[in-house]
């Protein structure tokens, strides 16, 4: 799992300029469940990853990296201005224990997730039922998020049709995009599923794209520029 993110994970300049946005004026961050380092911005002091393929992929410009995960933040109480998270919290453990270690070192927090009551209309899970049955077991719902945060910033980040980062709801009018084994390695839903149950999945995408029924079906999506497909950045200033 992984091992494509540097060529299939991109950031997309819009989305990055929104998460930007939200870090106000913090001069520090460390950034959180990093992966290879989509999304950090220069004033980042440190990154937190676990693991070594995803580190192993992170451009050398970027902010040192510690590998360790988000119940161990390696940095002192109150040492930066804010933490960010991005598309990582449905892989953390223990996310009450996060974030109560985010709380200890930063004063700001960023987090960038889905919110699964949009984003369980998507269409593709039509063709792979299977997807939205993981994602319910491992997303973490908006309002318990804003409820543990204690927020009620919560933005809406819309994903554009040229998304250039390949996350789950990137290829929204793509739809080709799925059937390329390299897109769906980037997306790490794809390889916790039975694989069988994927590839029936994506016979039946095929053969709809090919007739023209996928399109027939989605023509209201042909002409968008952007969607909420559920992307949220979820923003708390912390005690």
């Amino acid at each position: 799992m992984g091992q494509t993110y540097s060529q299939t994970r991109r950031p997309d300049p819009r989305i990055r300029d929104a998460i930007w946005a939200a870090l106000g004026d913090a001069k520090s961050v460390v950034n959180v469940g990093a992966g290879t380092g989509s999304y950090e911005p220069p004033q980042t002091l440190l990154a937190v990853e676990p693991s070594v393929v995803m580190i192993a992929q992170r451009p050398p410009e970027l902010a040192p990296a510690a590998v360790s995960t988000a119940e161990r933040i390696p940095l002192p109480d109150k040492s930066v201005d804010a933490a960010l998270a991005a598309l990582t919290i449905h892989h953390w453990a223990n996310l009450e224990a996060s974030l109560a270690e985010i709380r200890r070192v930063a004063r700001r927090v960023v987090i960038f997730t889905w919110d699964i009551d949009v984003s369980r209309t998507f269409w593709l899970i039509d063709y792979i039922p299977a997807i939205l049955e993981l994602d319910e077991r491992i997303a973490v719902p908006i309002d318990r998020l804003a409820e543990l945060l204690r927020t009620s910033d919560i933005r809406t980040v819309p994903v554009p049709h040229d998304c250039t980062d390949g996350f789950m709801g990137a290829f929204w009018r793509r739809p080709e995009s799925y059937l390329d084994p390299s897109v769906r390695a980037g997306i790490s839903t794809f390889p916790r599923l039975d694989q069988s149950v994927v590839r029936a999945g994506l016979e039946m995408l095929l053969q709809e794209i090919q007739s023209g029924r996928w399109a027939e079906r989605h023509r209201n999506l042909l002409d968008l520029e952007e969607l909420d497909l559920g992307y949220r950045l979820v923003v708390a200033d912390l005690d």
